[in-house]
């Protein structure tokens, strides 16, 4: 493992890089190309240039630490741990997606050494970042602001300043919920236009020209009909922004259900084993390859075995339903509560669908003959 070359330069000249996940191994690539010299800290170590011993020598090495890790306990862990070397020359850079809170707790602990603190959340993936074309959404004091400007602007193309530290984490929250929807829709979508019998690729060339069109839908459509979901941001961390979506929401009473429905079909993935994949991989449920098995003859005899399947559990369910109390009806029927967050982080496997479709027949049915 190379240690670092350049040690003796002026220490205001360096950038540390603590996190080498997608993110932060394209942004302290594009910074050395820049000219900068870049010292970098991963709790798993990696043989790449200037990697340095601890996050305490990067701080003793650089004054501009940008932080991109990937959840709360790993960005105050981070800032923990440099705290003891910081100093009021020390500007460290937060990129995380967190809490609000948690952004706040760890502008505290910055504080606490007399350091500055820049909240700079950012859109744009892995491209982005190699390009240094992502978007900061930034939150600090106007002098810390002007201080870590330039560090920024090396690797963004635009920087929008949205207010004190904890207000920039909430709108990428919410920008990452229409992210997330957009997608989870798209998949949708294409299933529908797949059952249609129609070309997938009519449907792109359809939404090319409509007014829904995004940058989102530009880049991933592509690739999902490609079933590529090599990651550029990955299901578990959409997933972790979505929970994050849904804490705020019940301290606050919000009712989000299309982001509670988006948030269960990442956690479904991760559950397959899918969580390292790029999140786009939600199409997975909806469109799936025809195995090399695959016949019309094999088809026909699986729907008929299903249907035998859900007929029985059907029968079984009603059985079981005649013998609920009335007191024990009222809590089956008001078990979804009103904020919609029922589902937490129970996704339903593949294993589950039979029964489910049963239990929709069977409330169908009851409806149809005006039972109540």
């Amino acid at each position: 493992m190379e240690r670092p070359a350049s040690a003796s330069q002026p220490k205001h000249t360096n950038i540390g890089v603590v996190g080498l996940g997608i993110i932060g191994r394209g942004i302290a690539g594009h910074l050395r190309r820049k000219g900068f010299s870049v010292f970098v800290w991963n709790r798993s170590p990696r043989p790449v240039p200037n990697f340095v011993g601890s996050p305490g020598e990067l701080a003793g090495l650089c004054n501009y630490i940008q932080i991109f890790v990937s959840d709360d306990d790993a960005l105050l862990q981070s800032v923990e741990q440099l705290s003891e070397k910081l100093t009021p020359g020390h500007v460290i850079f937060a990129h995380s997606t967190v809490a609000p809170d948690s952004m706040r707790a760890a502008a505290d602990i910055v504080a606490r050494r007399s350091a500055r603190f820049v909240e700079a959340c950012f859109t744009g993936s892995k491209g982005a970042a190699e390009k240094g074309e992502l978007v900061y959404y930034v939150g600090g004091t106007d002098e810390a602001l002007r201080e870590g400007r330039l560090i920024l602007e090396a690797s963004s193309k635009e920087i929008v300043h949205i207010g004190p530290v904890g207000q920039a984490s909430a709108i990428k929250v919410a920008s990452n919920m229409i992210t997330a929807a957009t997608i989870q829709a798209s998949a949708e979508a294409l299933a529908l236009v797949q059952a249609q019998g129609l070309p997938l690729e009519k449907f792109v060339e359809a939404m090319r020209v409509n007014a829904s069109y995004s940058g989102t839908l530009a880049m991933k459509l592509p690739k999902m009909l490609a079933r590529d979901f090599a990651p550029h941001f990955s299901v578990k961390h959409m997933l972790k922004d979505m929970q994050i979506a849904g804490q705020i929401a019940l301290s606050h009473y919000l009712d989000l259900r299309v982001t509670t429905a988006a948030r269960d079909q990442l956690f479904e993935q991760t559950q397959w084993g899918h969580g390292d994949d790029d999140y786009s991989s939600v199409l997975r449920k909806y469109l799936q390859e025809p195995s090399p098995g695959y016949s019309e003859e094999s088809q026909t005899q699986e729907s008929l075995e299903q249907s035998d399947a859900e007929e029985s559990i059907t029968a079984s369910a009603e059985t079981k339903m005649a013998n609920v109390e009335p007191q024990e009806a009222e809590v089956v029927a008001s078990a979804e509560p009103a904020l919609g967050f029922s589902r937490t982080m129970n996704a339903t496997s593949p294993a589950a669908a039979p029964l489910r479709r049963g239990f929709l027949k069977q409330l169908l049915s009851r409806f149809s003959s005006g039972d109540e």
